[in-house]
């Protein structure tokens, strides 16, 4: 952890007046008034008063629930006193959109702070040629260190892994090592056994810290170490080695290199993370939403579900051409019922990707007052985005396929509102659940599906006997 997470406001700096947190768990819009109001009056002495306390995971919910210009202006407000820890913590177009607005040598001095892995994490998703310059102003060692760790693939365990670690030869004694760590000004911060190494870094065995506490000074290192050890490849995926974790209760693991030396080690608060982003792709991925954060833009929201939708739209018009050779049976308007099922499957998908977004996000409490506006009207414009683009696909299709201008404009229309309400419900439904105390991941869908499905039914018929004069 950066050492800037340690620093406390002057004494007469401005103490806050509210928690940060309501009862709930969520940010006190009383705290963010006092610190937006600090940031428009070009208060640095509050504002740092205000955010020193904060863990590095509080700064991060905070950087999220404010606008771009604010969260520019809160970093450079702050300071050396900003942990750029914090970072590892917001959504990933959070933090591109932050470096992206930051000058490069203030990144590279935040940087200089930070564990390896850390710096990584925010390194990795930064454009390669503002990513050399920062590194070209970082100290010698921490650059050759970053740049190897950045040479494994993305998502590997080489990626994840922190190169600060204590390595000890086999022939030391018990007293030799902990002269060792109390002398040593370089240790890492935090660090739960040491590795025993051979001259060519190949590891011999680990020894856990209250081993080394139980047993006499003149003790050899060989006689105690764990010679049975478990070792990740550092072009590991990631997923794999936080199976490895979860199966042997691990909490450090050493990361190897192909020709089994020992370059870094992993860590339960890593892995935690990891099992973390892997279980939200998963969600994402069952509803074709890619890894959209609830902090993306509209337009990136839009883009990360149109083309399960396109599928969807594939499929609906199938299932409508298996309707249609059944048409001898209907007696009124054949192509009305032959249609009708699309507009329902597509508002159907459309509320359950919008509904997976919020659930996630109330089960992983991260939505708050500020977050939840943004994110409903986020939902209204991806509805009237998605269901225009669609509106045109299907209202062409429709005229082509019954020569039917007229009807094309009818459910083209149907689609747009069938798709706003997908939007609006999708998030509605599970917030009033979980208000409500019911649990929004189980009790969600089959409401959602319920209004789309009643939604784009009326729209579609009611609109059509109208125009068509049906009634």
């Amino acid at each position: 952890m950066s050492e800037n997470a340690n620093l406390t406001p002057e004494p007469d700096a401005i103490a806050p007046e509210f928690a940060l947190r309501d009862e709930d768990g969520r940010l006190n819009p009383e705290w963010m008034g006092e610190l937006q109001a600090a940031l428009e009056a070009d208060d640095a002495e509050g504002v740092i008063g205000l955010m020193s306390p904060l863990h590095e995971s509080e700064t991060g919910d905070v950087i999220e629930s404010l606008p771009h210009d604010e969260r520019v202006k809160l970093v450079q407000m702050m300071g050396e006193t900003f942990d750029y820890s914090a970072l590892t913590e917001v959504d990933d177009s959070v933090r591109i959109d932050l470096m992206e607005a930051l000058p490069n040598s203030e990144i590279a001095k935040g940087m200089a702070d930070l564990d390896s892995d850390d710096a990584v994490y925010i390194l990795e998703d930064i454009e390669e040629d503002d990513r050399n310059e920062i590194l070209a102003q970082m100290p010698v060692f921490e650059r050759l260190s970053l740049k190897r760790s950045l040479d494994f693939p993305e998502e590997s365990a080489g990626r994840r892994m922190q190169t600060e670690f204590i390595a000890i030869p086999p022939f030391w004694t018990v007293g030799q090592t902990i002269d060792y760590l109390r002398t040593n000004d370089d240790l890492p911060d935090d660090f739960y056994q040491i590795y025993v190494v051979d001259p060519a870094f190949s590891l011999l065995g680990t020894i856990p810290l209250d081993r080394i506490l139980r047993v006499q000074r003149a003790t050899r290192i060989s006689d105690i170490m764990n010679a049975q050890v478990r070792e990740i490849d550092a072009n590991e995926d990631q997923e794999e080695a936080a199976r490895v974790f979860e199966r042997y209760d691990q909490v450090e693991v050493a990361v190897v290199d192909e020709s089994k030396r020992l370059v870094g080690v992993l860590t339960i608060d890593d892995m935690v993370d990891v099992i973390h982003e892997e279980a939200g792709e998963d969600i994402h991925r069952m509803v074709g939403i890619g890894d959209e954060d609830i902090s993306d833009s509209v337009w990136d929201a839009v883009k990360s579900r149109v083309t399960w939708l396109a599928v969807n739209l594939a499929t609906a018009i199938l299932a409508s051409v298996v309707i249609g050779l059944f048409d001898a049976t209907i007696e009124q308007m054949v192509a009305l019922a032959v249609l009708m099922p699309i507009v329902a499957s597509m508002g159907g998908n459309a509320g359950t990707q919008t509904m997976t977004v919020t659930v996630r996000a109330i089960a992983m409490r991260e939505l708050d007052s500020y977050r939840v506006r943004r994110l409903i009207l986020r939902e209204l414009l991806v509805g009237v985005a998605n269901g225009v683009i669609f509106a045109a696909l299907i209202g062409v299709v429709t005229w082509l396929w019954f020569a039917n201008p007229l009807l094309g404009t009818v459910i083209g229309v149907a689609m747009v509102i069938n798709m706003i309400a997908a939007g609006t419900s999708g998030i509605l439904i599970p917030l009033a659940l979980d208000k409500m105390g019911a649990d929004p991941a189980v009790a969600s869908s089959a409401f959602v599906t319920t209004v789309t499905d009643v939604v784009g039914f009326f729209a579609f018929l009611g609109l059509a006997g109208l125009w068509f004069g049906l009634y």
